[in-house]
């Protein structure tokens, strides 16, 4: 009994060590933890919680068949306030760039481009260190190491040296977290084993041993698809744009266009791992990921608290009472620039709707994280309904069609109702599409 009784006692003072503060016995949770408050995120707008009616505020005129009227439900989040510019999605491509030629300089042990641990060697893998800047400048060996990055000479424009855009490969991971929830539910603790049959990306049957399985890599191209312009238009001349929308200053204010669903997900991704990276660097915890908007929470959004409301301004009509456009499409059968711009414009443009959210009638359309199908209205939950590729091998082909909202400055008023659905290919890159970052709010409010 006596060697019993010191053991407890031993318990009891680790007990006591866990938590700041003196051990009283009651429940008070782990002590110390400092307390968190969202910040306003840059150049994003509040979108409060709230239900609205989803669907058609009017007759369906194109007799889409592809929507009907029914009560949801959207959790709070973040929006942007404007569709990703060209400038901004550049942040993307440049960090691309310069974390190949990082990892390159670092895996040819160039000094100042890896870091070392405490005995100086370098990591193995290696840590690049993002302080030191890429300077070719007389240096030829780094010259020699980052030409691999260039066009080759056979290739190049007036022997002009520039960047191979086909290099420019994102490598990201992400976690499944909905075929995680399907598997585990046919988890057997007794075998410690799945029951059925799991299969990869690739389609090939595994058997699961831990979360790993969940976690998919992906490799893309994140450079734009320039010569959109030209492809989406026979006998159009819109060589101007396939030159300089992307890459010149004069186009920075303008939202990226030629970016696939898949892109616009890893950009996402990219945005989250670069803000969170941030957070812990300064010892604070993480937000919630930024990602493409459901269906739904696009058309809350898009009406800014007017459930009822044709398009995101309120009214029935496309002009104010100044006879002027409330966006940028294609008004009385073609005439483009009387609204302002012949093709897409500077974001914010027009005025916002009641939400502070600009453009989402109009400019680009944008694409939603949500599959389409023609009626997924009818199925969906009324709670956040989704609708969505998981990446699943077994998936069929028609959910890798996405919805996209909004019309774009091609399209005529119908598509620029808050409910008007429209779908392209996930792989898909187009001079109209565009697309926003939203991020769901932690707490309600």
């Amino acid at each position: 009994m006596k060697k019993l009784s010191i053991i407890g006692f031993i318990i009891i003072i680790i007990a006591s060590s866990c938590g700041s503060g003196s051990y009283n016995g009651e429940l008070v949770g782990v002590q110390g933890r400092k307390k968190w408050f969202e910040p306003d995120p840059y150049r994003m707008a509040f979108v409060p919680q709230g239900s609205f009616n989803m669907g058609p505020s009017d007759q369906d005129v194109a007799w889409s068949m592809n929507a009907m009227s029914r009560t949801v439900t959207v959790d709070a989040f973040w929006m942007d306030e404007t569709e990703i510019t060209n400038n901004e999605y550049r942040q993307f491509v440049y960090y691309v760039r310069d974390s190949i030629m990082r990892f390159m300089l670092g895996d040819a042990q160039i000094e100042g481009f890896f870091k070392v641990d405490e005995n100086g060697d370098p990591y193995d893998p290696p840590r690049i260190d993002w302080e030191t800047k890429i300077d070719a400048r007389d240096n030829p060996e780094i010259t020699d190491i980052l030409e691999d990055m260039y066009y080759p000479p056979q290739e190049r424009f007036f022997g002009k040296k520039e960047i191979d855009s086909r290099k420019l490969i994102y490598s990201y991971f992400w976690i499944d977290l909905r075929q995680a929830a399907l598997e585990s539910s046919r988890y057997n603790y007794k075998t410690e084993s799945y029951e059925g049959e799991v299969y990869d990306q690739e389609g090939q049957r595994i058997q699961i041993q831990d979360r790993s399985a969940f976690v998919f890599h992906n490799e893309i191209n994140c450079y734009p698809d320039t010569l959109v312009w030209i492809r989406d238009y026979t006998f159009s001349y819109n060589e101007p744009q396939a030159n300089m929308y992307f890459w010149h200053p004069s186009f920075d204010d303008y939202p990226v266009v030629g970016v696939t669903w898949k892109q616009a997900s890893a950009f996402s991704i990219w945005r989250t791992q670069y803000l969170n990276a941030f957070l812990s660097q300064q010892g604070d915890a993480f937000v919630q990921e930024y990602r493409l908007p459901l269906e739904a929470e696009w058309e809350y959004a898009a009406r800014g608290g007017l459930d009822f409301s044709m398009y995101p301004w309120g009214g029935l009509y496309t002009r104010n009472d100044e006879g002027c456009f409330l966006a940028n499409f294609k008004p009385l059968r073609g005439r483009y620039v009387d609204d302002g711009a012949l093709h897409s414009n500077q974001v914010a443009s027009y005025e916002a709707n009641n939400f502070g959210l600009y453009d989402m009638a109009g400019n680009v359309s944008e694409w939603t994280s949500s599959s389409y199908d023609e009626s997924s209205y009818v199925f969906t939950h009324d709670m956040n309904p989704i609708y969505q590729h998981n990446a699943r091998p077994d998936d069929p082909a028609i959910m890798k069609r996405k919805a996209i909202r909004g019309g774009s400055w091609k399209d005529i008023a119908y598509y620029l109702q808050t409910s008007t659905r429209s779908y392209e290919y996930q792989d898909s890159a187009k001079s109209y599409i565009g697309f926003r970052n939203v991020r769901s709010y932690m707490g309600l409010r």
